[in-house]
Order: C-alpha cells, then structure tokens, then sequence
C-alpha cells in the first residue's frame, strides 16, 4: 500500500493550532478510511493525540505527499520526482 505523507495539519500557514483546522479534518479521513498515513505538522514539536513524524522522514517514506497546509517552510523542498504530489495550497507554484 502506499503512504501518504500529510503535510500541515493546522488552521493556517505557520502556527501550531489545530482547532477546527481542515487539513486535520482531511488526514483524519484517510486514516478512517484505511490509508497508511503520516502526519507532519512542522509547528509542533509532539502531540498527545497523534504521532507526527519530521518533513524529511515523510519525505523520504510516503510514495504521496498531500500539502494541506501552506507553511514556510514547505517551500523548495527537494522531493524525489518518482512520487506523487497534490498540492491544495499553492506551494509547489
């Protein structure tokens, strides 16, 4: 199966609050709906609710990397171009 790296899980770009946040609501989904995910939220060191894994472990194993949420650092990573990318925030323009 492949692994879908979720990239941002805040309310906006480049804070650390999850509450009502969409792209939480998307990763959620996948999960519930059987896909192996990792969730990778830069602006938080850990959560209590969920494991995180760093930019460059999601990059290195998701074969999809899904943007949800449009941060900084997001910009010009270096992704293996044999993986896909859907990017719902405008980073890789």
């Amino acid at each position: 199966d492949a692994i879908i790296a979720c990239m941002g899980l805040s309310f906006k770009p480049d804070i650390d609050d999850l509450r009502e946040s969409p792209a939480l609501y998307v990763a959620e989904q996948l999960k519930k709906e059987g896909f192996d995910t990792m969730e990778v939220e830069p602006n938080l060191k850990s959560s209590a609710t969920r494991p995180l894994v760093t930019v460059d472990d999601a990059i290195k194993q998701a074969d999809i990397i899904i943007y949800l949420v449009g941060h900084t650092g997001f910009k010009n990573l270096q992704i293996n171009t044999t993986k896909s990318i859907l990017d719902f925030v405008g980073i890789t323009e």
